[in-house]
């Protein structure tokens, strides 16, 4: 069976057979490829999937990934599922160290526009931590993030209003 064959089925919130797969690319590199191009599967607990696959990879070898960052700012950024965008947010700090200028640039774009508009939890709270991670060294981005951040701590949803307050709290420490 193939990867895509191998990610589908189950609930859709269990990792299914995830763990083996990210097993068996990292005992082949060469399979990653076709690991990645799950990612255009119909099936979106396929691509929930490979997204889980795709962090748990990258944290283990972020080299191998990076050769991917192009791609993913400009084909898996399209994707309109939360757990790709989350996903984004999550490689795009790991990766943060590799990335060049313009790369940082889409990045930036990308998850901007996700804290601005998304309404999913998860996306929102691993963007938010991305910036804030990155905004520490960019006062544009700082600037920007503070504004967002005021936004978001009235949030219905308390692990985002949480975050925001707690982002925010760092920024009025370290002024």
């Amino acid at each position: 069976m193939n990867f895509e064959q191998r990610l589908t089925g189950g609930h859709p919130n269990s990792l299914g057979n995830t763990l083996e797969v990210v097993d068996e690319v990292l005992g082949d590199k060469s399979k990653l490829e076709e690991l990645y191009q799950c990612y255009f599967s119909q099936d979106e607990v396929v691509r929930l999937r490979v997204s889980s696959a795709m962090k748990r990879l990258c944290i283990a070898h972020p080299d191998w990934l990076y050769p991917y960052t192009d791609r993913l700012l400009d084909e898996i950024s399209q994707i309109d599922q939360a757990s790709t965008q989350w996903t984004l947010a999550i490689l795009f700090r790991l990766l943060a160290d590799r990335l060049t200028l313009e790369q940082r640039k889409k990045a930036i774009i990308i998850m901007k526009k996700n804290l601005e508009h998304h309404h999913d939890w998860i996306v929102i709270n691993t963007t938010m931590e991305t910036l804030f991670e990155w905004s520490k060294t960019d006062d544009e981005l700082k600037t920007w993030l503070i504004l967002q951040l005021a936004h978001h701590q009235k949030s219905d949803k308390k692990s985002i209003s949480g975050r925001a307050k707690k982002y925010l709290a760092w920024f009025n420490s370290h002024t």
